[in-house]
């Protein structure tokens, strides 16, 4: 009897090993994706340039095409040479459309003349689905707290690095933002997370949120279950300039 099982595990191990020499060769093939074909797209001249699937937020003459102020009438910011600037007291102006994930590449410049110091100077910002705020600030020889400083997610995340121009000069911020995703309760499932690229310098790298922008008080205190929303241009008192606005959707 033993002699029979042996006899019967032996020919079992015999043809496993047959089978396992039988299985066909991986080729190159067969990792292959063909379809559906990559979607193709005309790049800018420039890395400034718009792509052909790219929304033109802003070229320079039209600015109450695509946006409005905050109570949904004309904007009340001065567009004269190609760009627009901050008129204080006028307040915010965002998008008529909303956003989800994108791509956002935006062009701006503090005042040439210099006045303040700290927040007070060349302050401004670019706010993310209207909550989460990408701080714009002349840090050109301006110390201020350093999460609180041009390129940072404002008191959340300090910017990897100052990479700021001279005032007067044009900057560019060159987006990426993942909007957050929610559990029933209204929590984040997935946060909301930000790239920013500022003057071509990495100084975000995929920074998670940990909820809307506060000036006074703790972020995830505040965060609230929202959908695809605008973006804001803030009116911070001092006159900042914008021009070359696009959007990509991903």
């Amino acid at each position: 009897m033993k002699f029979k099982i042996l006899t019967v595990a032996l020919l079992f191990v015999a043809v496993c090993a047959v089978a396992q020499d039988e299985r066909p060769q991986m080729v190159p093939e067969m990792t292959e994706i063909w379809d559906p074909e990559v979607p193709v797209i005309t790049p800018g001249e420039t890395p400034a340039d718009a792509p052909s699937d790219a929304i033109v937020l802003f070229d320079g003459v039209d600015i109450d095409r695509e946006w409005t102020n905050g109570d949904g009438g004309p904007v009340g910011w001065k567009v004269a040479d190609g760009c627009v600037t901050v008129e204080r007291g006028a307040g915010i102006i965002q998008t008529k459309r909303a956003f989800e994930d994108f791509q956002l590449h935006i062009e701006w410049r503090s005042p040439a003349e210099v006045v303040g110091e700290s927040q007070g100077r060349g302050n401004s910002g670019v706010f993310l689905q209207k909550r989460y705020e990408v701080q714009v600030l002349d840090n050109y020889n301006n110390r201020t707290y350093r999460n609180g400083q041009a390129g940072s997610l404002y008191k959340q995340h300090a910017p990897l690095v100052n990479a700021c121009k001279g005032p007067g000069e044009w900057q560019v911020y060159d987006i990426i933002y993942t909007a957050p995703r929610f559990n029933e309760d209204g929590t984040y499932f997935t946060p909301p997370t930000v790239t920013v690229l500022h003057n071509g310098v990495l100084v975000q790298n995929n920074s998670k949120l940990r909820g809307p922008t506060e000036y006074i008080g703790i972020p995830e205190y505040s965060v609230e279950k929202h959908g695809a929303d605008v973006i804001q241009l803030q009116d911070h008192g001092n006159p900042v300039s914008y021009r070359n606005i696009w959007i990509r959707e991903l």
